[in-house]
């Protein structure tokens, strides 16, 4: 169940049934102190009825009173209604929850066929910190949105075609070793890509030899194609390794060359449509009817003056491809915001092909050292990401021997594993991600504060409580209603009922971070509980509502570190 629209639902009908008219608006009370939650929209009615604003609404909250999820409904202020759950309400639905496998969160409807387009490497290159965001973000949605039970589609689209392919041709020929391409084919090829870039610099005839052998690719030339294809299998070998570390999986792999054949065709429909126009010999896109783009002077490039074609005329075909070959509803472009411009000119122009499909930019900001720049090596480089979660797994290892955690020898390596990739994600997923962070090693691989290891310990903690107790959870989950009496308990119950409603609140606005706020703030009200309310050493009623709240809390930090594509090991 929604919480909070069921709540806001209960408070139109009364709203309506004293007054005529629907106008809920609530939203969670901002000091737990005077109630649970607050219905504003009387106030905004009574504008309109120029009438008082506290009279209107106490005859509301005379009704709310009267409903069992309603302990107390009081006008306060200039007329808004705090409301406090009743308790015999909140052990029912926290006995119903706990028979619910799915933590009270019901799938969605309707349903969608969604494709979440996220990472996106270039080939022939390592993946470096700059794609952590979106690897990260976009395999949280994918998770997110699936378990809503919509169709969701991972797509890797992969940077795959472009002039850097001539360069590497000739790269491989003139400074390529066969061995180092089989053993560290992304290194080698980057190695070459470096000197041969170079050449063409100081030579204007290998910069020309680059351009006749990208155009020999770009026609089907038998020899380029295979290097081709050596230079994307290669990559693919290594991109799955760092992959595999962060448990992402895609459905598919269409990089841009996927859509080459389709690139003048999209051209040639722009310009029948009267979409695009010929400007200084390119053809563009202009938005002189859009209130917004008409004020950026840069249109739409689609081609160039010299015939080729641009990332921008890759992405309107696949969002074509998508829309006709997939029956795609609704598109996530999980992708750094300083491409914000270029999502908006997309969207409008498919919009002025009659595209339907709802089309999303999950905009994200950059990484940046305690310094407050872009996350560099101290050398200058992008730090690639197989390094860095390396070093999130070693500092992960040091603090399990630092805290003298009990874990067998043979399970320190798995556990240093989950808890550091499980770190640098929580690290990451946390945040708002339209904000710049710092990233700090300190905070992120610690036991202590927001952190991924914090929750995966508090996870951990209510295990050995069920270990040591001999105690199955599940025998204490029956249809009598539970009795929350302490005020940390019903602390506790009242965070583990809003778990649907945020759940859904970060699929509806790509914001895996309020998942992460919920379980932070789940893990610290468990703290409390923990200290004030003995679990195993309780009696009767009393000790079948805290085992369940240890059980549901448990289970709640499982499923949304799963949603998160974190680990929640049982013993740390």
């Amino acid at each position: 169940m929604l919480l909070a629209p069921h709540l806001e639902e209960l408070a139109a009908a009364a709203i309506e049934q004293a007054h005529g008219t629907r106008a809920p608006a609530l939203i969670r009370a901002a000091d737990p102190v005077h109630g649970d939650y607050q219905v504003n929209g009387v106030m905004a009615l009574a504008k309109q009825l120029g009438r008082n604003p506290r009279e209107l609404a106490q005859p509301v909250a005379e009704a709310l009173a009267r409903l069992p999820e309603i302990a107390a409904a009081d006008v306060a202020g200039p007329g808004f209604i705090n409301l406090r759950l009743a308790l015999p309400w909140l052990g029912a639905a926290l006995s119903t929850l706990a028979r619910d496998d799915r933590d009270g969160v019901p799938e969605a409807a309707p349903r969608q066929k969604i494709v979440v387009d996220y990472s996106g490497p270039n080939i022939a290159k390592e993946m470096h910190v700059g794609h952590v965001r979106s690897t990260i973000i976009g395999a949280a949605l994918c998770r997110i949105l699936r378990f809503l039970g919509h169709e969701v589609i991972g797509d890797n689209h992969l940077g795959d075609w472009g002039t850097q392919f001539g360069l590497l041709i000739i790269g491989m020929r003139e400074f390529g070793s066969a061995s180092a391409l089989a053993a560290q084919p992304v290194q080698e090829l980057e190695r070459v890509y470096k000197l041969a870039s170079a050449s063409a610099k100081e030579n204007p005839e290998i910069a020309e030899r680059a351009r006749a052998e990208l155009a020999k690719l770009q026609k089907g030339d038998a020899e380029n194609v295979a290097t081709w294809r050596r230079m994307v299998d290669a990559t693919r070998v290594e991109l799955d390794l760092v992959y595999e570390r962060l448990g992402v999986q895609f459905e598919l792999w269409r990089g841009e060359s996927a859509y080459e054949e389709m690139l003048p065709q999209v051209v040639q429909l722009l310009l029948d449509r009267g979409i695009a126009r010929e400007d200084q010999g390119a053809i563009c896109v202009f938005f002189d009817d859009d209130p917004e783009l008409s004020r950026v002077k840069t249109p739409l490039i689609v081609r160039k003056k010299d015939g080729a074609f641009l990332y921008s005329t890759t992405d309107i075909a696949t969002v074509l491809w998508r829309r006709d070959q997939l029956g795609t509803e609704r598109a996530l472009y999980v992708v750094g915001l300083p491409q914000k411009l270029h999502f908006q000119q997309l969207f409008a122009t498919v919009r002025k092909l009659g595209v339907q499909m709802e089309l999303e930019h999950v905009g994200f900001g950059s990484v940046l050292g305690k310094d407050g720049k872009l996350l560099r090596t101290r050398s200058g480089d992008s730090i690639k990401l197989a390094a860095l979660l390396d070093e999130a797994e070693q500092r992960a290892a040091q603090l399990i021997e630092q805290e003298g955690l009990e874990i067998e020898p043979a399970n320190v390596a798995g556990l240093a594993r989950s808890v550091g990739v499980g770190a640098v994600k929580y690290a990451d997923l946390s945040q708002n991600r339209s904000s710049d962070y710092k990233f700090d090693w300190d905070k992120m691989i610690s036991f202590k504060g927001n952190s991924g290891p914090y929750l995966q310990y508090a996870h951990a903690r209510i295990q050995t409580i069920f270990r040591k107790g001999g105690v199955d959870p599940t025998a204490f989950a029956t249809d009598a209603a539970l009795e929350p009496a302490h005020e940390a308990e019903i602390a506790l119950a009242k965070q583990l009922l809003r778990f649907p409603d945020v759940v859904y609140e970060a699929a509806a606005g790509s914001l895996p971070h309020v998942i992460c706020e919920h379980l932070y703030s789940l893990a610290r009200l468990f703290s409390g509980f923990y200290e004030q309310c003995p679990v195993l050493k309780a009696q009767g009623e009393t000790q079948r509502t805290r085992v369940l709240l240890c059980w549901l809390t448990a289970r709640q930090l499982r499923r949304g570190l799963a949603l998160l594509g974190i680990d929640a090991p049982d013993r740390m």
